[in-house]
């Protein structure tokens, strides 16, 4: 993981925004994207890797992000990676392969994701999750 004054900015935000909030398989979320951050090699990658899912999982806005004065190119990484209800999971994977930032995320974030020695039960939920993104995966990977 980079080391940087924005990196802290997000770290300290992650712990204030996913604050009790767990994963699927009951360890503290913020350790989801801290391990995504390990993986990114420059300090854009892994500040959006430590914000990816902010947006979509507390209240804070894109705005929000701006006003802290997260940079544009984060910013637009995370827009990407921020999945919209209204959007087809894999229309929305296909979009991310436009940014190279948020590119490198979403494939650490769908790897993380399939780690099925993450989750508590292995039942037909996910099992359809771990397909889910394992199609999300190849589409990357094109």
């Amino acid at each position: 993981m980079i080391y940087s004054p924005l990196v802290k900015k997000a770290c300290n935000l992650i712990f204030e925004a996913h604050n009790g909030q767990l994963d699927k398989g009951g360890y503290p979320y913020v350790m989801h994207p801290i391990h995504l951050a390990e993986q990114m090699d420059d300090e854009f990658s892994t500040v959006a890797a430590l914000l990816h899912d902010v947006v979509e999982d507390t209240d804070i806005t894109f705005e929000d992000l701006s006003k802290m004065g997260f940079p544009k190119e984060v910013i637009v990484a995370l827009t990407l990676l921020t999945h919209k209800k209204d959007v087809p999971y894999l229309d929305y994977v296909s979009a991310i392969k436009k940014n190279e930032i948020a590119m490198k995320v979403k494939f650490a974030d769908l790897k993380h994701n399939s780690d099925i020695t993450r989750i508590e039960t292995y039942d037909d939920n996910a099992k359809e999750r771990i397909a889910k993104y394992k199609e999300a995966i190849e589409i990357l990977e094109k």
